[in-house]
Order: C-alpha cells, then structure tokens, then sequence
C-alpha cells in the first residue's frame, strides 16, 4: 500500500467519523427541539384550560376571546385556537362552534390524548400539536358541576403551531463549526503525517521493495531513514542482519546442491531458494529411484522402472532405448515408447554409425543443419544421449520431439535424466554382469555356442511353451564326418578352427528363434522352434549340408580343406509326446546317416530303433 493512499484513506475516514457524528448530534438537537415544543405546548395548554375555568366560573365566557389572543401573542406561537366536544355542542347548543379544524383535531376528541405533526422545510421548522381537555372531578375543579358527561369524558382541545426554526439554525451552525474543525484536523493531520509518518512510509516502501528482490532471489539491506524511533532503527537492524545471514545461507546451499548435481540455474530470474527446493525434491525423488533400482531382478525391470520416470515425472513421451555392442557391432532395441525410432535403417544395418555411440556426446536436433543425418523424420526433433553400461556396451537413448517448445524443455530437464540414469547404470551394469556370467555356463568356449547344460535347462522351459501353442520343434542331431582324422593329421587347432567354421555356418543357416546347441565334442544339436512342417525341417538340414558340404577351410600354406556332416531328424511331438525321446529318435537317425554312407540327412523311422538296440 503506497503512502498516498494510506493518508487518503485516513483523511475519509476522519471524515466520515466527523459526518457521522454530525448526523447523531442533530438528530438528537431536532428530537430534543420536538420534545421541548411539546412540553411547551403541554404548559402553554395547562394556562388556557385555568383561564377558561377561571371565565367560566366567573361568567366571564364573553371575554375569552381576549384571553386567548393574548396568550397566542407569546413567542414561537404562530396560532392558537379551541376546539369544542360534541358532547358540549349537544348540552349548550351552538354546534358551529370552535369546531375542529382538522383530522387531529378530531383523532385528539375522539381518543382523548395528545397528537402532533412535524412541518418541516428547509429553512423552517413548526410543530402543530393538540392537547386533550378531559372532565375531571378533583377538589378545587369539578368540570362534572357544569357539564352533564362522565369523568375523563374529552370536553375539547387546545390546538396550537409552535415555531422551531431556531433549533434548526442552531443544527446549521453546528455543522457550520463541524465542518471547519474536520478541516482542521485534516490540515493537522496532514501536517503530522509529513513530519512523524514520512520516515516510516519510507520505510514501510523500503521493506517492500527489499521483499519484492527477495522473492526474485536478490537479498539485500534497507536503508534507514532519517527520523525513525530508536525501536524501529533496532527492528530494521535485526532484519539486515537476517537478510545478511540468509543471502549467505541460500548461496551455500545453492552452491553445494549444484556441485552436488553438476546443475546451474538457467534462469538469473529464478529464486534460488526456489530452485534449491526443486533440487531437493529432485534429490529426493532420486534417492527413492536409486533403491528401487537397486531391488529389481532384471536389466527388463530397470528399463521399465526408467520408463515409468521419463512418462510420469518428466512428461516425456517418446524415447527409445537402444543397446549396442561396439565389439560386435551389433544392435538391439530394447524398448520404444511412443513413435520415437526413426533411424532404424541405419541403426540395424550399420550400429556402429549411430552418432551418440561414436562421438559419446549429446547429439541435439539443430534448425540449419543436420547434427545427425541418420533421422529421418524432418518434422520432429530429436535429443541422443549415450550411457556406458558395461564393457563395450553402450545405452543410447532416443528422445524424440513434437515441436521446438518440447525440446526446450527437455533440455531444461536433461541434467535431472542424467542423474537418473546415473543412478540406474550401475545396476544395469550388475545386471549384464550376471547375464554374462549365467551366459557363460551356458555356452562352449570354443564355439561360443549354447552346451548341453543350457539345452538341458531350456528344453524345460520350451516344451510346456510348445504344447500350448500346439507347435513343432525339429530336433537336428549333427556330426561331422570323419573329425578324428583332422586331429589326427593337422592337429587341435585346425579341428578347433573346423568346429568354429561349422558353428558359423549353423548360426547363419537357421532363424534367430531357433536354438544351436554343441552337445559334445563334434555333436550339434539344432533345435526348430516352431517349423510348420517335417518338410520344412528337411529343407533346413539339407541346406545345412550343402553348406558345409561347399565351405573351405584354410589349414596352412594355402591348403585347403573341405568337411562334411551328417544329419538325424525327429519331430516333436509328432514321433513321441517326450521330447527326450525325440532327442533320442534324432540320434537313432544321426547313427542311420554314418551308417548309411554319411554326408546326408535321415528322417527318423521306427525301423530304425532295431538296428541300434544292439549297441
């Protein structure tokens, strides 16, 4: 509230105070006038009625006339006149007599007590009241003697108009002197309020002005005007020193929260005590992130857990995240939110191309320019981060933008992303760690794929998922012909190179859904997971052979070698509701292929279970 309203305030409501008071004083003078004009009417009236009794006892009636012409000539009576009963009309006759002149008169005869009226205007003010004459039998007085009714009957009425205008000229004076002393006071008042009440309106603007810069984060002294009672000099002081003591408090906290974050307030407007509580919370959001993270089971559950964080706190509705391997350059897209994967061409084919992955920086959608030339929705912008998860594994994740305003505001929220995701990298970190230790019990080391123990604990899993999705699986039992003699005449490590020639053949031969097993020495076994028909099953053996019927492989000075394998196939369930018996139906027919000349593939037949019982 500024200073010139707070007077003007004060100045009204002097004002209405004064009026106020005005108002009750002459509504008490005018009804003090009133009741004087009545009393004075009341004795006026007590004089006429003793003259007419005096006259009347006298007989002496010719000359009230007289009497009542001298009484009206007192002062403030402008008219006075009699009124006559009907009841005496009827006993002396002379009806047109002091008749009544108006409804007063006659409400006054008929009820018997006292009316009046109030003529008022704007200069004058008049009283017009009627007194009753009532018969009374009292000692001294007896109106029963000389008039035939009952007592307290009403014999007539003193009528009179009684100016009172002086009342009124005495209210006019007063609000005359009212008026003036209202202005004086104000005079006064303004006059006091420029010398006392300056001083603490300008402090009262200086505390004002010095919250305002508070609530935008500037923390500064007031200064003290001249003229301040040694109270409010110490008030202000102890308030500078808070001021003081506070600037320096929200600075080091500021301070520490940022170097806490790596965050610097974007915004020179913003509060710092506000942002702090942002960071706070942040943190304390984080905190929560962080053991909720650490509790999960899997790497899946993380992600989700980061998903649900990037939806629900950070609004953010499209992202993709994406794993890649720069060792085996290869990419895998572990979950996408929204429509957000918009270089899934390049990403499958060339990972290694990817932009964040490469440079290990932030790779931010810019207007003139495409930063990265590998998005390929022009009508959307983009924000690629990149995470190290783990040994030659990177996260990148994949923000995707509706509009400029939305990107903006991501950047303004990606220091608080980072944090989370900082928190959650040692988890995932942990996570592919026991992944790749769980992996490596179940794969061979030499070929690098699946063994026995896995094939062992998978099929577990697999078979009831078979079943219900009434499916197939072609079980391939595999064996390279003749493998002894490559020990024999090159050694070990040109039969390990053999078997990790013919592991790559069967990984790039089949699906990814299918599962390549080495089950021992130079035994595979390929696992078709859901192939429609035996027919199918066949057509992938048979290519399998004719690949590695094809392969050469290169054992030393320029030599060349060439290997083949043979093949048994069953189907599950189609030959047997046990799936170790159809493993053991595919070995009958892998022992059926050597038998028979090798370098072929042998459907398993009933047949041939007789031919190997003997062993």
């Amino acid at each position: 509230m500024k200073k010139n309203i707070i007077i003007i305030n004060s100045i009204i409501l002097i004002v209405l105070i004064s009026l106020t008071i005005t108002a009750l004083s002459l509504y008490n003078l005018r009804t003090a006038g009133i009741k004087s004009a009545i009393h004075n009417a009341e004795s006026i009236s007590e004089v006429v009625k003793s003259g007419l009794t005096s006259h009347m006892i006298n007989n002496n009636m010719d000359k009230v006339g007289t009497f009542i012409n001298s009484v009206s000539d007192i002062k403030n009576i402008e008219e006075l006149w009699l009124v006559r009963s009907p009841l005496i009309n009827e006993q002396f006759g002379d009806k047109d007599r002091n008749i009544p002149r108006d409804k007063l008169d006659k409400e006054v005869l008929r009820t018997g007590k006292i009316a009046y009226e109030i003529d008022e205007s704007i200069t004058n003010t008049s009283v017009r009241v009627t007194i009753p004459y009532n018969a009374v039998a009292e000692k001294g007085i007896n109106c029963l003697n000389c008039h035939n009714v009952k007592q307290g009957s009403t014999l007539g009425a003193v009528s009179l108009v009684l100016d009172i205008s002086v009342l009124k000229e005495i209210g006019i004076k007063s609000l005359y002197i009212i008026s003036f002393l209202i202005l004086i006071t104000i005079i006064l008042f303004l006059i006091f309020s420029k010398k006392i009440l300056n001083p603490y309106f300008s402090l009262y603007n200086n505390f004002r002005i010095n919250m305002e810069d508070a609530s935008k984060g500037t923390y500064n002294k007031i200064g003290l005007p001249s003229g301040l009672s040694k109270e409010m000099i110490n008030i202000t002081d102890d308030y500078n020193n808070l001021m003081v003591v506070f600037k320096e408090t929200v600075e080091d906290i500021e301070k520490k929260l940022q170097g806490f974050i790596g965050h610097q307030i974007s915004d020179k407007n913003q509060n710092p005590l506000a942002a702090s509580k942002d960071i706070i919370s942040n943190l304390s959001d984080l905190y929560q992130f962080k053991k909720q993270v650490e509790l999960d089971n899997s790497k899946e559950e993380i992600y989700n857990r980061i998903s649900q964080i990037f939806l629900n706190k950070f609004n953010i509705k499209n992202f993709t995240f994406i794993e890649i391997d720069t060792l085996k350059q290869k990419m895998q897209k572990i979950q996408e939110v929204g429509n957000s994967f918009h270089c899934s061409k390049i990403m499958n084919d060339r990972p290694e191309k990817c932009r964040a992955a490469r440079t290990k920086n932030d790779i931010i959608s810019i207007d003139f320019h495409n930063s990265c030339p590998y998005f390929e929705n022009k009508e959307k912008s983009y924000y690629c981060m990149n995470i190290d998860i783990a040994k030659n594994l990177q996260l990148i994740i994949n923000f995707v933008c509706d509009s400029k305003e939305e990107l903006e505001s991501l950047k303004n929220k990606i220091v608080f992303i980072k944090s989370y995701l900082a928190e959650a990298a040692p988890s995932l970190e942990v996570k592919l760690l026991m992944i790749a230790l769980q992996d490596s019990a179940f794969r061979d080391g030499l070929t690098g794929l699946y063994n026995r123990k896995f094939f062992e604990e998978h099929s577990k899993k697999l078979i009831p998922q078979i079943v219900r999705e009434n499916s197939n699986i072609g079980v391939l039992m595999l064996d390279m012909d003749h493998f002894k003699a490559v020990n024999d005449e090159y050694g070990h490590d040109i039969g390990d190179k053999v078997l990790k020639e013919l592991s790559s053949i069967l990984m790039n031969t089949v699906r990814e859904s299918d599962v390549v097993i080495r089950y021992g020495g130079e035994e595979f076994i390929i696992l078709l997971v859901g192939v429609k028909t035996e027919e199918d099953a066949l057509f992938v053996a048979n290519k399998i052979g004719k690949r590695v019927r094809e392969n050469e492989i290169d054992v030393y000075a320029g030599n060349k070698l060439k290997k083949t394998v043979s093949l048994g196939l069953s189907m599950f369930p189609k030959d047997s509701s046990s799936f170790d018996s159809v493993v053991k139906n595919a070995d009958i027919a892998l022992y059926e292929a050597k038998n028979s000349g090798r370098d072929k593939v042998v459907r398993f037949e009933e047949e041939h279970v007789s031919s190997v019982d003997l062993f």
